[in-house]
C-alpha cells in the first residue's frame, strides 16, 4: 500500500467530496449494468429498475460499509449525529432551555463546592513542600491560648534538642487587630502587625517580593526596630511605593516601638496571607521580630510550628517529641519547671491544623451539592424520555430504513451530552461568578477562603461530571426507545403511544426517587438549621446588641509601676467619662481582650483556706477591665462592680465567673471569700455569668476579672452600649477619643454582634449552602412531579374525554389526578425517610443540640414535599378537568 494511499485510509475526510462522488459513480453503474442485464431478458426497463434496486440492497447500509472500510467511521457518524443534535434540539427551543438551566444549576453549583473542597481539603498548603509543616502544640483544652502555645525557654530548648525537624519556628499568638498606629503620614491610621521568630518565614519557605528577611542581629534587638509589609498593605498604604524598602515609617502601640522610627527591609510576595492560614479572616499589615530575650519571662506567648526533615513522618515526629519533652523548661531559671510540657509536644500535619476541623462538614456539603446533581440528572433523564416518546415514530421510521438500534441509542446520546455540554459551559460561568464572591467574603472565618479559584482541576471535574451526567442519565431514554417494538410504534395511531404506559411507569419511578433524594437533602437542611438556630440561642453570658467596641490608644508610660497604674487610670477615667456623655451612650468600659477573641491565664489562685491537689483547679481565662465594662457588655452580675476607688493601693478585689464559683466553693455565696495568689489576697467582690469566651459551642471553664486600676492591661478596647444604632455613633465616638488624644487611630467601631456572627460564621455558611441546595433540590422534584403528570394527563386525554362523556364530574377527574400525584409523593417520601433517617445519624457530629430524629424537622419535610406536590399536580388536574369530550374523542 502506498503512503498516500495509507495517507487517506487514516484521514477519511481527505479529498471527502471527490470519495464520495466516486462512490455514488460506482453504485450508478451497478444498478445501470444490472438493470441492463434485466431488460436483456425481457423485463420492461421500469421494471429493470425496481429489479436491480432490490437485487443490490440497501444502498444506505452498503454507503455506511464503504465508509468504514475507509476508516474512522466512528468519526464521521460523531459528526453527523452532532449536526443533527443541533437541529433537533434547536427546534424544540423550550425543552433544550429548561434541561441546560436545570444542568447549569446543578453542574455551576457542583463546580464551586469541588473548588472549595478542592482549596481546604485536596490542594497542598501554598507553601513550598508543605507536607514536611507540622503544627506542634498541646492537646486541647478550656485554659485558652496561654495552654496553646510555649515560653521563649521552652522554644529554644525543643528547637536546639529535636532532631526530626529542619527547623521551629512560631509566632506572638496575642496579638490584637489594630495593635499599632502608623503616624507621621496625616491622619493616624491603625495597623495590625505579628510578632514573629526571626525564621518565621525561612521555614514557611516564603521569600520577599522586594527586599529581605530579618537579620539574626534584628531579632536580638538590633540596633533599631525593623518591619516587613504584606504585599496588600505596601499597595493599599503606600501606594506600592517601589523605593521603600530601606525607608524608615512611624509606628506606635508596642513598647519597643514608641517614639522609634521603624524600617522596611521587605515586602512579601502577594501569595503569602498570614490570616488566610493562620487566622482566618484576619487582616494583618505587618510583621515584626520577636526578640524572645525581653519575652522570656513572660510565660507561654509563642506557637509552634516547624518543617521535619525530608523522609521524617508525623509519627517519628511525635517519637521525637516524646523523647524531648521531659528535657524541656519553661524558664530555665526555675528548675522545677523541668518536664512541664511533657505530653503537650504534639506534631500534626499543618493542613490538618489548618483545616482539618472542617473535613466533615465540606465532605457533607460535597454529598449535599452531589445529591442536586443526581436530582438534575434524573430530571433530565425524565424529559429526555417524554421527549423521547414523543420521537417514537421518528425513530421507529429510522430503524425501518435500516438504522440500528446502537446508532438510534448513540444519536440520543450525543443529544443528552449536548445538553450537559451546554449546561457544564453555562454552569462553569455560574461557578466563576460564585466563587468570586466567596473569595471575598472577609466576614466568614474560613482558611484560605482567598485563595479560591477556578483551577485545572476544577476544569477537569467540570468535565468529568459532564460527561458522566450525559452517559449516565442520556443511556436511559435511549435504551428504553431501542428496547421498545418498533412495528407496534408505526401502527399505533398516537406520536409515541405504543410506548407511553411503559415510559410513564419508568418516569414515575424516576420521580420517585427525585422526591426521594429531595426528603434527603431537606432533612439535612433542616437539622443543620435547627442546630444553627439552637446556636443563636446559646446564652453567651453578655448581650451583644446594641454594642460596639473600638481599639483606645493611650500611654501609661511612666518611671515606676505605680505611678503607671496611676496614669493609666486617669487616661482610662478621662476616656469612659468623655464617651459616657454621648447621646444615646447608656454604658461604656474597657477590657484589654473581648469575648469570643484571643484570651490568655495568669496563675492559678487557690481559695484561701482550701488545699487542692495538682491539677484540680483549672486555669480561669484572665481579663482584666475598668469600672463600667461588666454593664457595657451587658453581662449580669451578682455582687458589685469595680469602681475607681479600687486603687493600687486599695484592697485587691476580683469578679469571678459562676464556673469558677462553683469549683471554688460548691454551694457557696462565694462573694466575700478570697482568693490566693501566692501571698497575695485577691477578694471576691462580685460573681458574674460563664461568657462564652473561645467559641459559641462549646462550653464555659474558669474566668476570672482583675481591675485595670491594680492590674496592667495588654491593651485597652472601649466597649459601648447605646441605644442608637452603633453606625450612628461611630463618628461621634472616634471624635471623643481624639479630644483627648489626637493620635487616636481611626480604628473600625465594631458591633459586638459582627463578633459573634463571625464565630458562628463558619456553622451559618455551610448551613445556608445545604438549605439553597435544599431548596434548589425541592424545585427541580416540583418540576420532575409536574412533568410526570402533565404527561400522564396528555397522553390519558382520550380517556379521560371517555370518562367525561359518560358522566364523570370535572372534580372527580381532578381527584383522580392529585391522587396519582400524591401516590408518587408519598412513595419518594416513604424511601426519603428511610435514607434520611441513615443520612442523619452520619452528619450528628455536624449538628449542635439537636437530635438526628428531630421530629419537627422531619414533619417539615413532609409538610413542604406534600404542599409541593399539591401545587404540582393541580395545574395538571385543572388541565384535565377542562377537556372538551368531543374534542378529545374527535383528536384520537
Amino acid at each position: 500500500m502506498g503512503i498516500r494511499h495509507k495517507l487517506e485510509s487514516w484521514l477519511p475526510w481527505h479529498r471527502r467530496q471527490a470519495r464520495e462522488a466516486e462512490l455514488e459513480r460506482e453504485l450508478r453503474d451497478h444498478l445501470d449494468l444490472e438493470a441492463e442485464e434485466q431488460q436483456g431478458v425481457g423485463v420492461s426497463q421500469e421494471e429493470a429498475k425496481y429489479a436491480a434496486r432490490r437485487a443490490l440492497g440497501n444502498t444506505a447500509l452498503i454507503k455506511e460499509d464503504v465508509r468504514m472500510a475507509w476508516g474512522f467511521q466512528w468519526l464521521d457518524t460523531l459528526l453527523q449525529d452532532l449536526r443533527y443534535a443541533f437541529r433537533t434540539l434547536g427546534r424544540d427551543r423550550g425543552f433544550t432551555t429548561v434541561s441546560i438551566v436545570i444542568l447549569a444549576l446543578a453542574i455551576g453549583a457542583n463546580i464551586a463546592v469541588f473548588s472549595v473542597v478542592d482549596t481546604l481539603l485536596l490542594r497542598p498548603l501554598p507553601f513550598p513542600d508543605s507536607d514536611q509543616l507540622v503544627w506542634i502544640a498541646p492537646p486541647p483544652s478550656d485554659c485558652g491560648l496561654s495552654c496553646a502555645t510555649y515560653s521563649a525557654d521552652a522554644y529554644e530548648e525543643f528547637r536546639a534538642e529535636s532532631r526530626a525537624y529542619q527547623d521551629v519556628t512560631g509566632y506572638e499568638a496575642f496579638g490584637t487587630p489594630d495593635n499599632l498606629r502608623l503616624t507621621g503620614r496625616g491622619e493616624p491610621e491603625p495597623a495590625t502587625g505579628i510578632s514573629v521568630i526571626g525564621n518565621f518565614f525561612q521555614v514557611l519557605g516564603v521569600q520577599p517580593a522586594m527586599g529581605r528577611l530579618f537579620t539574626e542581629d534584628e531579632v536580638r534587638g538590633g540596633p533599631h526596630p525593623v518591619a516587613l509589609l504584606t504585599n496588600a498593605y505596601w499597595r493599599h498604604q503606600f501606594a506600592a511605593d517601589p523605593a521603600i524598602v530601606g525607608k524608615t515609617i512611624e509606628l506606635n502601640g508596642a513598647p519597643e516601638l514608641n517614639g522609634t522610627p521603624v524600617s522596611v527591609v521587605g515586602v512579601l510576595p502577594a501569595s503569602f496571607d498570614f490570616g488566610q492560614v493562620f487566622s482566618p479572616g484576619a487582616k494583618v499589615d505587618l510583621f515584626t521580630p520577636v526578640d524572645l530575650d525581653k519575652e522570656r519571662n513572660w510565660g507561654n506567648i509563642v506557637t509552634l510550628f516547624g518543617r521535619v526533615k525530608p523522609g521524617v513522618t508525623v509519627a517519628q515526629a511525635l517519637d521525637d517529641a516524646k523523647r524531648v519533652a521531659p528535657n524541656i523548661y519553661f524558664n530555665v531559671k526555675y528548675p522545677e519547671s523541668l518536664g512541664r510540657y511533657k505530653g503537650d509536644l504534639i506534631p500534626v500535619p499543618l493542613k490538618d491544623y489548618v483545616t482539618g476541623k472542617l473535613r466533615r462538614s465540606l465532605i457533607a456539603l460535597w454529598c449535599a451539592v452531589g445529591t442536586i446533581l443526581l436530582i438534575a440528572g434524573v430530571n433530565l433523564s425524565n424529559l429526555l424520555l417524554a421527549r423521547a416518546a414523543a420521537r417514537a415514530k421518528e425513530f421507529a421510521v429510522r430503524g425501518a430504513l435500516g438504522a440500528s438500534r446502537g446508532r438510534i441509542v448513540g444519536q440520543l446520546l450525543m443529544e443528552s451530552l449536548v445538553l450537559s455540554g451546554a449546561g457544564a459551559a453555562f454552569g462553569l460561568g455560574l461557578a466563576l461568578a460564585l466563587i468570586a464572591w466567596l473569595a471575598h467574603q472577609g466576614s466568614l472565618a474560613l482558611p484560605l477562603l482567598g485563595t479560591l479559584r477556578i483551577d485545572s482541576q476544577a476544569l477537569g471535574w467540570t468535565v468529568l461530571i459532564a460527561v458522566l451526567t450525559a452517559i449516565i442519565f442520556g443511556l436511559l431514554p435511549g435504551l428504553r426507545m431501542a428496547s421498545g417494538n418498533l412495528q407496534e410504534v408505526l401502527k399505533d395511531s398516537g406520536a409515541g403511544a405504543g410506548l407511553g404506559r411503559k415510559h410513564e411507569r419508568v418516569r414515575a419511578a424516576l420521580v420517585i426517587s427525585e422526591i426521594a433524594l429531595a426528603c434527603v437533602l431537606l432533612v439535612s437542611a433542616g437539622l443543620l438549621l435547627r442546630s444553627f438556630l439552637k446556636v443563636l440561642d446559646v446564652d453567651l453570658g453578655f448581650q451583644p446588641d446594641r454594642a460596639a467596641s473600638i481599639k483606645v490608644d493611650y500611654d501609661d508610660n511612666a518611671p515606676t509601676n505605680d505611678a503607671s497604674v496611676a496614669k493609666r487610670s486617669a487616661i482610662f477615667q478621662q476616656v469612659l467619662a468623655r464617651v459616657s456623655a454621648l447621646p444615646g451612650v447608656e454604658a461604656a468600659g474597657m477590657s484589654d481582650y473581648l469575648p469570643l477573641g484571643p484570651n490568655r491565664e495568669w496563675d492559678t489562685p487557690v481559695p484561701q483556706g482550701k488545699t487542692f491537689a495538682p491539677g484540680d483547679l483549672p486555669d480561669p481565662l484572665v481579663y482584666v477591665i475598668t469600672p463600667g465594662f461588666i454593664h457595657a457588655m451587658g453581662i449580669p452580675l451578682h455582687g458589685r462592680d469595680f469602681t475607681w476607688a479600687d486603687g493600687p493601693h486599695s484592697e485587691r478585689v476580683v469578679l469571678i465567673n459562676a464556673s469558677a464559683a462553683r469549683v471554688y466553693w460548691p454551694g457557696e455565696d462565694a462573694v466575700g471569700k478570697i482568693l490566693m495568689r501566692d501571698k497575695e489576697e485577691d477578694h471576691v467582690v462580685g460573681v458574674v455569668d460563664d461568657v462564652h469566651e473561645e467559641n459559641v459551642e462549646s462550653g464555659t471553664g474558669s474566668q476570672i476579672y482583675y481591675p485595670a486600676t491594680q492590674q496592667g492591661p495588654s491593651g485597652a478596647q472601649l466597649v459601648v452600649r447605646t441605644s442608637l444604632p452603633p453606625a450612628a455613633l461611630a463618628a461621634s465616638v472616634l471624635h471623643a477619643l481624639r479630644e483627648l488624644n489626637p493620635n487616636q487611630p481611626a480604628a473600625e467601631f465594631r458591633p459586638i454582634r459582627t463578633i459573634v456572627d463571625r464565630a458562628v460564621s463558619p456553622r451559618r455558611f455551610f448551613m445556608l449552602l445545604v438549605a439553597a441546595f435544599a431548596g434548589l433540590g425541592l424545585l427541580l422534584a416540583t418540576l420532575g412531579i409536574y412533568g410526570v403528570i402533565s404527561y400522564s394527563v396528555t397522553r390519558q386525554t382520550p380517556e379521560i374525554g371517555i370518562r367525561m362523556a359518560l358522566g364523570a364530574s370535572t372534580g372527580r377527574v381532578q381527584r383522580q389526578v392529585l391522587a396519582g400525584t400524591m401516590k408518587l409523593a408519598f412513595a419518594g417520601m416513604v424511601l426519603g425517610t428511610l435514607a434520611a433517617l441513615a443520612v442523619a445519624k452520619v452528619i450528628a457530629s455536624l449538628l449542635f443540640a439537636t437530635s438526628p430524629w428531630d421530629l419537627p424537622t422531619y414533619l417539615g419535610m413532609a409538610l413542604a414535599l406534600l404542599l409541593v406536590a399539591a401545587v404540582s399536580g393541580y395545574i395538571p388536574a385543572r388541565r384535565a378537568s377542562s377537556i372538551n369530550p368531543m374534542e378529545a374523542l374527535r383528536n384520537n
